[in-house]
């Protein structure tokens, strides 16, 4: 072992040494008392206009007041006052917010268009827990353009974090429900109606559900929340929410059907002239209890699905591509077990798409998920895929999900994973499975450690022995202070083929440490943030894979403006040749490099915003210069354009080592209203010569149902390759309650 690697080790096993000795005491923090408002039921129903002053409706409501910032004030009363009402009828849950402001031309609205993200504009949130279990809820929000931002909060959000498990934010969820708003010389104020069968909650007659509100101020740099948070924290730390009393919502009898019809026209590719289709499917949600949702579907499509970014790949990994496709949305968290994006358990992009991006048909699908009493979470899946000539065989796939909820953000649970395909690509058609099972848990100690674990195996034909993995993590966060270590083994026969690896057969550990501090008056500066992180891999004969040594400086200005100033110490071990590139190959070795690296960009609420990400220095046994500039362009809240190349540049001591490898992007959209949108994507990728187009129009009736427009090409440039494809698609959904 090099001295390198021996002192890699030993910064590990003292990182852990340190965080461990600090649980015990910190594990006893004590909680503050958490606000309550009760419920009114309304007398009338309010009229979704965004008019909250004017409407009789919330005359007889309490509103609750009192916000109180994290940013970037902690611990400050927030500088506007904001009042929210919150009341319910038969059928729908109704919030008014009036966020009062004494300087309404100072208000900043920079996107119209569904899911955009509020982090740049004047804002309101609410985060709401119907099943109090105080880890899990749903996300609504909108601006006083009126956009409808919505998503789904399981394990507190967990997943975004640094090495969580079985948690997130999904915010490709989207749910049914409206929301209005209107500006004046008061400020602005909105009207949310929510309909019951949205949410999950319940049987009681008489409910408690967990609530939270947030206000964005943007032109302050101002976040402030209803319940207080430590600056550390976001909506989604359902455990410190406030409690909404005296909901009594009625028995649940939610019954949707969504039929879809579709037309399409291709022509190039393959095909030798036009290939004209029509094609129809449905998709069907019954909530079997007001928290147990089944779900159907057959001849499902994602026509309408937005195209991946483009990716170049330069090392010898997997690149990982997240999922959109909206079936597989819906508490998709309760699914995750491993480490995201290196290695997943279960992976819904297996299902209906081939490892080359194609297209495979799904014939269709159930899924019932959701909670069986008080704490315990439930997922059951099933999925049929048509067999495809030379890309996949018919297959049938299965997943059971189960999951115990315990105090303070704790939980152990189970999953199985099975693919069986009709044997059509195999010699002996009995070898054609592979099953994957795991137990995973978190833990939670006081407000500020999580604990984390899982361990998985698999069963596949001709693997045999080491076919194992496991990942134990520990994180502390305070808002002074997060760090964090983990340590994770994939044995040389785990394959989880309905699942994902970035790579095999490794050992690795990994630590964090990160020091928050906010100046009084320095430079303008609003947040600094020095930080030291190591990422090792190591093959199980003690060869080092890859390391890589982080220390960085994150500058965050009042104006919005940051710059975080870098160096990293990287190690690359080659076991066998591979090409970087066509017609360049890496050969075996160690090689050992700095660089360092810078990113800048500007306040992202401006009508115009730059970006630029700068990495420069040595790589596999050469250099490596890689700029990343970007441009953001906005007129007001319907138009918007953004712009980005990725150009990378390697001078490498092998055949052919000087090349460029380069990613184009735009994508222009204009929002006619919040529900009607017109979006384009057009990506160039001149590694493999393919110019991408994706054009989308949507006019959204309720969530992902509506008229979807969508033209697709693909023009492939390279000698010898295909012409190019284009594709035109005409769809159209609809939401038929036939219970509510």
């Amino acid at each position: 072992m090099s001295s390198r690697t021996s002192g890699s080790v030993v910064c590990i096993a003292v990182a852990i040494a340190l965080l461990m000795q600090v649980l015990p005491a910190l594990a006893q923090l004590p909680a503050g008392a958490r606000p309550e408002m009760q419920a009114q039921r309304l007398l009338s129903t309010p009229t979704i206009d965004g008019d909250v002053l004017g409407d009789e409706a919330w005359r007889a409501a309490t509103p609750a007041t009192g916000f109180w910032q994290t940013r970037p004030n902690a611990g400050a009363p927030s500088t506007q006052r904001t009042e929210v009402f919150v009341g319910f009828s038969d059928t729908s849950l109704y919030i008014g917010v009036i966020a009062f402001d004494d300087d309404p031309d100072g208000i900043i609205v920079t996107d119209s268009r569904r899911d955009s993200s509020l982090d740049d504009t004047d804002a309101f949130l609410v985060v709401i827990d119907g099943l109090l279990d105080r880890q899990n809820g749903y996300v609504f929000g909108t601006n006083p353009a009126g956009i409808e931002y919505d998503g789904q909060v399981t394990g507190e959000g967990a997943g975004t974090g640094i090495s969580f498990l079985g948690g997130g934010l999904n915010l490709n969820w989207d749910g049914s429900w409206s929301v209005a708003t209107k500006t004046g010389d008061f400020g602005w104020s909105a009207e949310f109606e929510i309909p019951f069968r949205t949410l999950r909650f319940s049987t009681a007659e008489t409910q408690d559900w967990g609530i939270n509100f947030q206000r964005n101020i943007r032109r302050n740099s101002e976040i402030a929340f209803w319940a207080p948070l430590d600056r550390n924290r976001n909506l989604y730390r359902v455990s410190e929410a406030g409690t909404l009393l005296g909901i009594t919502p009625p028995p649940q009898r939610n019954l949707q059907i969504t039929p879809y019809v579709l037309g399409s026209t291709r022509r190039g590719g393959e095909l030798s002239g036009t290939d004209t289709d029509g094609d129809a499917g449905v998709d069907l949600k019954y909530s079997v209890t007001p928290s147990l949702t089944l779900d159907l579907t057959v001849n499902t499509d994602f026509a309408q699905v937005e195209a991946d970014n483009q990716q170049i790949n330069l090392d010898r990994f997997n690149l990982f591509f997240p999922e959109k496709r909206p079936f597989f949305l819906e508490n998709a968290g309760q699914f995750a077990v491993g480490n995201s994006g290196e290695v997943e358990v279960f992976f819904s992009r297996r299902i209906g798409i081939g490892e080359d991006g194609d297209v495979i048909p799904v014939e269709g699908g159930a899924r019932l998920s959701g909670k069986l009493g008080d704490s315990t979470n439930i997922g059951l899946l099933y999925m049929g895929t048509e067999g495809v000539a030379g890309v996949a065989p018919q297959n049938r796939y299965g997943v059971a999900r189960i999951n115990q909820e315990l105090p303070n953000r704790s939980a152990i649970g189970a999953m199985v994973v099975t693919r069986d395909g009709d044997g059509s690509f195999v010699v002996d058609k009995s070898d054609d499975y592979n099953h994957s099972y795991a137990i995973d848990g978190h833990w939670g100690i006081g407000e500020n450690i999580l604990l984390d674990g899982w361990v998985a195996r698999t069963d596949t034909p001709g693997l045999t022995g080491k076919d194992h993995a496991f990942s134990l993590a520990a994180n502390f966060s305070s808002a002074e202070w997060t760090s964090s270590a983990e340590y994770t083994e994939v044995r040389e026969d785990f394959n989880p083929e309905v699942g994902f690896l970035s790579r095999s057969e490794f050992r690795k550990g990994r630590v964090f440490l990160m020091r928050t501090m906010r100046p009084d008056d320095l430079w303008g500066l609003l947040e600094i943030r020095p930080h030291a992180s190591y990422t090792g891999h190591w093959k199980f004969d003690g060869f080092q894979e890859s390391g890589f040594l982080h220390l960085d400086t994150h500058w965050e200005y009042k104006t919005g403006t940051e710059l975080h100033t870098g160096v990293n110490f990287t190690r690359d071990g080659v076991i066998d040749p591979f090409e970087i590139i066509d017609g360049v190959t890496i050969q075996p070795g160690t090689y050992d490099h700095e660089e360092f690296q810078v990113v800048y960009f500007t306040n992202q609420s401006k009508p115009v915003s730059i970006g630029l990400n700068v990495v420069a220095g040595g790589r596999f046994g050469g250099d490596r210069v890689s700029i990343g500039p970007s441009l953001n362009v906005r007129v007001g809240e319907t138009f918007r354009s953004e712009f980005w190349f990725d150009y990378n540049e390697f001078d490498l001591p092998v055949a052919n080592g000087d090349f460029t490898a380069n990613l184009a992007g735009v994508r222009l959209s204009y929002s006619f209203t919040p529900k009607i949108l017109l979006q384009a994507l057009i990506q160039y990728n001149d590694v493999d010569e393919i110019l991408g187009t994706n054009i989308r129009f949507s006019w959204l009736r309720s969530a992902n149902s509506g008229l979807y427009l969508v033209y697709n090409e693909v023009d492939e440039r390279s000698i010898g390759s295909l012409p190019s494809g284009r594709e035109f698609i005409v769809k159209y959904s609809h939401i038929f309650d036939i219970l509510n």
